[in-house]
């Protein structure tokens, strides 16, 4: 829900142009990608909000403990409620309040959530950059991780299945039309073919009938797919792989080698 201000500068003498600009009070809700330290008593973070995308905010954070505004608010994956004056042409916005929107009630305390999370937050850091608003991709996110917050049966392929999903609000979702037996994946046009492509980014046959299996998992039923420790960890690296050939620069990532070595 936003309110709608224009704000109008002075006309100035005819050697300067007149400002116009505009300052929109939006009230959405947000979910924190990363934060870091800017100063002695501020910090800055960037957010994936369901009004305006991918944005960084300058927050201070007070000495007190009295204070409504908790540092704890912004660790990686929080699910915040925000207002704040959105200014288009502004790097760094200001919050004028903020509140947990959906408080964890096991991911912060399991291990192995914990991890996945860790994972899942540097993920998103890097395969969001730039995006503008996009509410269906938004609604995606947060329910995924509400779902996994609150899941009690196994989740050692959630991030398989979370990460591929994705793909699709990103554009670049596999084409799962033409796969048959003895077909290979062709990593950079995201389809399934009976002939090798030209170039090396392609999964031999083997491993193309375990990513079609992969695809065709959800959340309900991923617990039903049995996968090795070293088979998840290798499907994880053609994931990766599969983005890096989409989205220009996508990076090493740090918290992949801690992900390798959890669920058996």
């Amino acid at each position: 829900m936003c309110l709608f201000e224009r704000v109008f500068s002075k006309k100035m003498p005819n050697f300067a142009p007149t400002i116009d600009f505009y300052v929109m009070l939006t009230k959405t809700t947000a979910i924190v990608l990363h934060n870091i330290k800017y100063g002695d008593s501020k910090m800055i973070v960037d957010m994936f909000t369901r009004a305006h995308g991918r944005m960084s905010f300058v927050v201070s954070i007070p000495k007190s403990s009295k204070s409504k505004l908790r540092k704890q608010f912004f660790q990686p994956l929080s699910m915040l409620s925000l207002e704040y004056d959105y200014r288009p042409k502004v790097q760094l916005q200001k919050i004028r309040n903020v509140a947990l929107f959906h408080p964890y009630s096991s991911l912060p305390f399991d291990i192995d959530k914990l991890t996945v999370g860790m994972f899942i937050s540097e993920f998103l850091y890097h395969s969001l950059y730039g995006e503008q608003a996009n509410e269906p991709m938004f609604d995606y996110i947060y329910d995924s991780l509400q779902w996994f917050d609150g899941s009690p049966s196994p989740t050692a392929n959630f991030h398989l299945v979370f990460m591929m999903r994705l793909s699709l609000f990103l554009g670049f979702y596999p084409n799962l039309d033409d796969y048959a037996s003895g077909c290979v994946f062709d990593l950079r046009n995201g389809s399934f073919s009976s002939v090798a492509p030209l170039h090396s980014d392609y999964l031999l046959p083997e491993e193309a009938s375990q990513m079609s299996l992969m695809m065709r998992m959800n959340y309900s039923t991923m617990h039903l797919f049995k996968f090795t420790r070293a088979q998840r960890n290798r499907l994880l690296d053609v994931i990766v792989q599969y983005y890096r050939l989409h989205i220009p620069g996508f990076p090493e990532m740090k918290s992949l080698d801690v992900l390798r070595n959890i669920y058996d």
